[in-house]
């Protein structure tokens, strides 16, 4: 596997690493308090995560597919025009500009922990299976298709980048709300 998908690869299992301990010890009630009527419950934040991956793998097998077709191979090292990496750092924790989320990308309020993180880990297995079969092709020159803008191509690599930079800002985001969780024994929801 190139270097980059490795490097792919170590983040995705930082991610599984660090998403279970979000979560460990929250009752259902805990999982899903939000901190403000406007702001996302843990249960919000994976579930978005949920929901942006089964719209994400779509367009990851399509560009994967289309590279193969096309014989679009190299090995790397690979090099991403400037607007592109900044799309992936604008997608990093903390946040630096709050955006909407579309409709088709809104969590359901409600779930259940053992749902929601069920299936994050299946999701989680499937783009590891996304990264393995990309293996091989060029991530520059391969373009995937946004599933919210679909008029915005970029990249392969940078479609893996900003996908696991999405979930470490949304992991972030409800290591946010842990905190206030874990703040008090007894929060009374």
């Amino acid at each position: 596997m190139n270097s980059e998908l490795e490097g792919y690869q170590d983040q995705l299992l930082s991610i599984n690493q660090d998403a279970p301990g979000i979560v460990a010890g929250l009752s259902n009630d805990q999982f899903n308090w939000r901190p403000g009527s406007d702001r996302w419950s843990i249960a919000e934040c994976l579930g978005h995560l949920n929901i942006a991956a089964r719209l994400f793998m779509p367009t990851f097998d399509e560009a994967i597919a289309r590279g193969r077709r096309r014989g679009m191979t190299a090995g790397g090292p690979f090099a991403y025009p400037l607007l592109q990496r900044s799309f992936v750092r604008l997608m990093e924790p903390p946040p630096v500009i709050r955006v909407r989320t579309p409709g088709a990308f809104a969590p359901v309020y409600g779930a259940t922990s053992v749902t929601v993180m069920t299936d994050f880990f299946a999701w989680q297995a499937e783009f590891l299976e996304r990264l393995k079969s990309a293996d091989g092709l060029d991530l520059r020159r391969i373009r995937a298709r946004s599933p919210v803008l679909p008029w915005l191509r970029y990249g392969l690599g940078i479609a893996f980048a900003a996908y696991l930079a999405h979930q470490r800002r949304h992991l972030w985001q409800a290591r946010q709300v842990r905190l206030v969780v874990g703040r008090w024994s007894k929060l009374e929801l």
